[in-house]
């Protein structure tokens, strides 16, 4: 049996440049929702460390506040909060497309960039709370 050059290119592996591949928002809202999501994860860590630090001695809370008014730490807390804020809104955005709402394209692409007009929104109100 013989192949022809025509099978023999489609079986041949596709290299596919991540770099001009251009997503379109409703994936690049799923994907910042995963990653946010492993953000929380260790933010939990740091938050819990916190709290731990924070109820040991007075001593240790009065240190406490004075680390929290460091620019690292409001940093770290805006990074957090905003992390917060995009995994609740497209962990939201996701639940009402597990209700069959938002599957088109129109409504999807709407949706996404809701999304990332409100986490916008929300980062700079937790700014602006933070500092």
């Amino acid at each position: 049996m013989e192949l022809s050059e025509q099978n023999v290119k489609k079986q041949r592996p596709v290299y596919l440049d991540l770099q001009t591949i251009r997503f379109p928002a409703a994936a690049i809202v799923s994907i910042l929702h995963r990653i946010t999501g492993v953000i929380m994860l260790f933010a939990v860590g740091i938050l819990l460390w916190l709290l731990n630090a924070s109820l040991q001695s007075a001593e240790s809370f009065n240190h406490l506040q004075s680390l929290l008014d460091s620019f690292l730490m409001k940093f770290i807390l805006w990074g957090i909060l905003t992390a917060l804020g995009y995994h609740l809104l497209g962990g939201l955005r996701h639940l009402v497309m597990d209700t069959g709402r938002w599957e088109e394209l129109a409504s999807g692409k709407a949706s996404a960039n809701a999304v990332f007009v409100l986490a916008i929104v929300f980062s700079v109100l937790a700014g602006v709370w933070v500092w």
